[in-house]
């Protein structure tokens, strides 16, 4: 294996134990192990909750972009193959019943499918990604100028979107319709007073069901960004240059509304609404991409270290990552398998560039 052996050999409480201890001795062994736990590594705490926690199609796609970032090649693979038999008919992956209209987000998966495709040879998991790249490319249902909606059901574009689906067109080789998703989306959401993306526009009725400059949703936008900027290639110069415009605006505007402490509120010009730590971790992964890359100056550095500096004081004793938008309905501070791999996306893009 690649990797550490880190999942197969953490100590675990009461998974090694056998059944011929006292009761006694289980509960100090159990204690041993789980202080053993508490003493890991920040990153491998978050880590393993990220892999504890039940997770929608979105979830799943972005636990396994995180991994995939990471180097865990096994669990990308094992979480690959899941994706593909939670696999619609129509092309949807790792749809387990509980998103039933998504579209969008069920592209999530796509890149760590494609890439589990390409090391293992497996046919199943290529014929996986093929269907998904048609439905996405042929059958997705999308507004008269070619945008994909968010829903299947409904006529709905968010900034959600920006991470979810163009990244994968990306990474398949569709670059210019990568670029024209992610375009087209922005042009639909943004605010152009504050330069930030509202988070829905409703493309029928011509309005936008939540006008909120949701944080978590513009770094959707930013991360996904970099990741678009990374895939395109060189002879797009034209492309890869108006997107990291795009990037740069995001993360531009959103630093007007930095607190003290690194953070966010949820919505961002909205101090009323609760502080919110993915935010943070979204936007210092973008700028750690960037400034690695070379196309962000390196002066935003101090502001993404700040951010990451709030993220790993809120990260609890059993590596959950506390105070994000959380699960299930995402209109409270709470945890989130998002913000779990957002805490792990950063850490890994943090460590790649001061390496």
């Amino acid at each position: 294996m690649k990797r550490r052996n880190f999942v197969v050999g953490l100590p675990m409480a009461g998974l090694s134990l056998g059944l011929s201890n006292s009761i006694m001795g289980r509960s100090m062994d159990a204690n041993s192990k789980m202080k053993e736990f508490k003493n890991l590594p920040a990153l491998e705490k978050v880590k393993l909750a990220m892999l504890t926690m039940q997770r929608r199609t979105w979830e799943q796609g972005v636990a396994m972009q995180a991994l995939l970032e990471l180097g865990e090649e096994e669990l990308v693979i094992l979480m690959a193959k899941d994706a593909v038999m939670y696999q619609l008919a129509d092309g949807r992956l790792a749809m387990n019943g509980s998103e039933e209209s998504a579209l969008s987000d069920a592209a999530s998966p796509g890149e760590a499918v494609l890439w589990a495709a390409k090391k293992t040879g497996d046919p199943a998991l290529m014929n996986g990604f093929n269907k998904l790249l048609d439905y996405i490319m042929n059958k997705a249902p999308r507004n008269k100028d070619g945008i994909i909606y968010h829903f299947t059901g409904g006529q709905q574009v968010w900034s959600d979107i920006n991470y979810m689906l163009p990244p994968f067109l990306a990474v398949a080789g569709k670059y210019e319709e990568a670029v024209k998703q992610y375009e087209g989306a922005c042009a639909l959401l943004m605010n152009k007073e504050k330069k930030l993306l509202i988070h829905q526009w409703d493309c029928e009725k011509n309005i936008s069901p939540r006008a909120d400059l949701w944080g978590v949703g513009n770094g959707w936008t930013a991360a996904g960004g970099a990741r678009i900027i990374k895939a395109l290639p060189n002879s797009m110069k034209a492309e890869k240059q108006r997107m990291i415009k795009h990037v740069k605006g995001i993360i531009d505007a959103a630093l007007v509304y930095q607190r003290a402490d690194g953070l966010f509120h949820d919505v961002v010009d909205n101090p009323n609404s609760f502080v919110e730590t993915n935010f943070a971790q979204m936007l210092a992964y973008t700028i750690y991409r960037g400034a690695k890359a070379g196309w962000l100056d390196k002066k935003y550095l101090e502001k993404a270290d700040l951010m990451r500096k709030a993220a790993h004081g809120k990260v609890d004793e059993y590596g959950l990552v506390q105070g994000v938008c959380g699960a299930p309905n995402f209109d409270r501070s709470s945890v989130a398998a998002e913000g779990q791999s957002f805490f792990i996306l950063m850490e890994v893009a943090y460590k790649e560039l001061v390496s």
